[in-house]
């Protein structure tokens, strides 16, 4: 534990040395740190993808300078201390965990999420929905995951994958209905339905849906570059192919990866 506090305590001390003498370092502000911290996030992701632990040794430690960077601004600006961010933290913590700071029982990990939701809507902060915790920036598909799950916690939920598969199908008829009836507004509406049903039973089947489609990006990117390789490897340039030339490559690489 000390060597931990002590390692903390170093970093905080050259966060204060570079803010006081660095000419990049004394120039960030919250709003020009918002973008390096999407993509130091996405590059940890990319490890944890990976399962490349030095990678996400690495990443942990650029996000950690991060947030140690916005809690320095954020003394600047007299606005909060990061004792009071850790503070903060780990009272949440003891308060939504009433089963192992308390006296709630609990009687499996879907007691505990939905104890965390209440827990987090009777605290306050002006909140009057459940889905007030979705952030509004997160990407579309993890959105959709993110509402499902709080519906979820207060009953708003499938009783079965059936169901839900019942509603893919509904969804799935009405958009080729919006299709027939050649109406661009009502397609991407009917699309937006469906790719939300999809998301839902994708989570009825205990399937991250993004890292799913992360998972075919990659395979798709894997098999089209083999297939400009076979292509060039003959002479030839994939855009100067027909379709029918390209699909026949496509297969093959299908056999070979597969």
């Amino acid at each position: 534990m000390e060597q931990k506090a002590t390692a903390f305590l170093r970093l905080i001390k050259i966060m204060d040395e570079l803010r006081a003498q660095c000419p990049w370092d004394k120039k960030q502000t919250i709003h020009t740190l918002r973008s390096l911290t999407i993509e130091e996030t996405y590059e940890l992701v990319d490890s944890i993808d990976q399962e490349d632990w030095k990678g996400i040794k690495e990443e942990l430690g650029d996000i950690l300078l991060h947030l140690v960077f916005y809690a320095k601004i954020g003394s600047e600006q007299q606005q909060f201390e990061l004792e009071e961010v850790i503070n903060g933290v780990c009272e949440k913590l003891i308060h939504r965990h009433p089963h192992i700071y308390g006296d709630v029982k609990v009687a499996d990990e879907e007691a505990v999420k939905r104890n965390w939701e209440q827990l987090k809507l009777k605290e306050g902060k002006g909140k009057k929905s459940v889905l007030e915790g979705v952030p509004s920036s997160l990407p579309s598909m993890v959105k959709a995951w993110r509402i499902q799950e709080k519906a979820k916690q207060v009953g708003f939920e499938w009783e079965s994958k059936e169901d839900v598969w019942k509603k893919v199908e509904e969804e799935t008829a009405e958009l080729k209905e919006a299709i027939a009836s050649n109406n661009p507004a009502a397609i991407q509406d009917e699309m937006g339905d469906l790719l939300f049903s999809l998301v839902n039973y994708a989570r009825f089947l205990q399937v991250d849906p993004d890292k799913a489609l992360e998972s075919t990006n990659r395979k798709f990117i894997n098999r089209f570059q083999a297939m400009e390789m076979i292509a060039k490897a003959s002479g030839k340039e994939l855009a100067t192919m027909s379709l029918t030339e390209m699909d026949a490559i496509w297969n093959e690489v299908k056999k070979q990866k597969d």
